[in-house]
């Protein structure tokens, strides 16, 4: 069954007022004393991968709760952070994607860079829908494919501009990487060299706040290299801004240049193929100029 508009945008509106409700127990709970755990059997190998909290539990509930009638209503699966995959998302042909607490070190922390992400995939691994809500700045970012996208409800644009400061915005796990300064130094030496006025780093945001800082800053890239270990983020961290970005006409991709696999069969982790997030060619060549570096140097 393929969704019309109309149906895009009702289950669009329905995700919406989840992921704001959802933030608002969210900041609710900010700055408050709550429960963290860990998980040990999920694979993943960083802190951000381990850490629950309860809050991520009721952020999910409330999720659900919301959109429980148009999943039944169009018969959609779901896939979500903090429930077992089903593998629902085989047979039907949408699901549902879902983080119910994006960024939960810096919640934890009690810094910017946490969100609700909630996007709608096809079977084939396209997402339709992609929803972002940053509850810390009010903040709501939201695409439908085909219709554009939009920031607290007005038309969002991008124009790179490579004169601005640029922005390399990557994972605290990936700062620690033995490799990671060649990058770093790379990825400088191209920006100050194709006319970027300073150069800066950001790492301690959420994978999805880490996307949408790529559309913020006008000069930046967002990267996760493939590597041999689970890990490198999951599905539901790269489907709903890979839907806003593809609506800006930016680069989302594998390390392969193909469109970010969201419905894969074997896993929900990205580690296999690594992912990519920049405004133009130029820049997501100047990442792969660097992953053929640390290739070299056995990494």
């Amino acid at each position: 069954m393929l969704l019309s508009n109309e149906a895009l945008k009702e289950l669009c509106n329905q995700g919406i007022d989840a992921a704001i409700k959802a933030g608002s127990l969210i900041e609710f709970y900010a700055n408050k004393s709550i429960i963290v755990n860990y998980k040990d059997n999920n694979g993943g190998t960083s802190d951000a991968s381990k850490v629950v909290t309860e809050v991520d539990i009721k952020s999910q509930n409330t999720i659900l709760k919301t959109l429980e009638k148009g999943i039944e209503k169009f018969d959609l699966a779901l896939l979500t952070e903090e429930s077992v995959d089903d593998k629902s998302r085989f047979e039907k042909d949408y699901f549902w994607c879902i983080d119910p607490l994006d960024g939960t070190l810096p919640f934890t922390e009690g810094v910017e860079g946490y969100s609700v992400c909630i996007a709608l995939v096809n079977k084939g691994g396209e997402p339709v829908i992609g929803i972002v809500y940053d509850p810390k700045n009010d903040t709501l970012y939201h695409a439908i494919k085909g219709c554009g996208a939009f920031v607290n409800h007005k038309p969002l644009s991008f124009q790179h501009d490579s004169t601005e400061a640029f922005y390399l915005i990557t994972d605290r796990s990936f700062v620690k990487h033995r490799h990671y300064k060649e990058v770093e130094l790379h990825i400088k030496y191209e920006a100050l060299k194709n006319g970027a006025q300073e150069f800066n780093v950001i790492k301690d945001m959420g994978a999805a706040m880490n996307a949408i800082n790529v559309i913020i800053k006008r000069n930046a890239c967002y990267f996760k290299f493939p590597k041999d270990e689970q890990g490198g983020g999951s599905i539901w961290d790269f489907a709903a801004t890979a839907c806003i970005l593809n609506e800006l006409k930016m680069e989302v991709s594998d390390f392969n240049g193909a469109p970010l696999p969201l419905n894969k069969s074997n896993t929900t982790f990205m580690n296999d193929c690594g992912i990519i997030f920049s405004p133009n060619k130029e820049i997501t060549g100047w990442i792969h100029s660097a992953h053929k570096k640390v290739q070299s140097t056995n990494w």
